[in-house]
């Protein structure tokens, strides 16, 4: 077991200390270790189930269900494109296909050098700025794919800022 994992278990073992063993309690356990890691990885789903005395796979089948849990850590940055009905006439699926292909993730990926995360939600309350992106809660109306390349190149230029000022 690496460091990592064994650090994830740890974590999840203070969570679990805070509930009694009752199978009721997954759903609770689940958004609390979800609150204190970002996401719920594999190594927490076990000691979850061990701790409830369940079958790992109802861990994850309650993991999966509920689109409120994730299994990938969370990026630095946090890209939410609204699918709403708005943002869906106005183009929100295009947009989510220039996320994609700009990230090179899927919907509820990371990606590897954990700089972002994406995916969608049903509704962010702009409907007059269809199609919006919800980037680290900023919303980005009349998001285009050329807009999401500016939002990119501006994050990029913001990294490549703090480079440099740290060197």
């Amino acid at each position: 077991m690496t460091e990592e994992q064994e650090a994830i278990r740890q974590e999840t073992r203070k969570v679990l200390k805070r509930f009694s063993k009752q199978r009721g309690n997954l759903v609770p356990i689940l958004q609390q270790v979800q609150a204190q890691l970002g996401y719920i990885p594999l190594e927490a789903m076990v000691e979850v189930a061990e701790f409830l005395k369940i079958p790992e796979m109802d861990v994850y089948s309650v993991v999966t269900f509920y689109n409120q849990f994730r299994l990938n850590p969370p990026g630095k940055h946090s890209v939410r494109v609204c699918l709403g009905t708005a943002c869906h006439m106005k183009g929100g699926y295009i947009v989510l296909d220039a996320w994609k292909r700009r990230l090179g993730i899927d919907q509820g990926e990371t990606t590897p050098d954990h700089e972002f995360d994406l995916d969608t939600v049903a509704c962010v309350g702009c409907c007059t700025m269809a199609p919006v992106t919800v980037v680290d809660n900023e919303a980005e109306g009349k998001t285009s794919p050329t807009r999401v390349d500016g939002i990119l190149l501006s994050y990029q230029l913001e990294k490549d800022k703090e480079g440099k000022e740290t060197k």
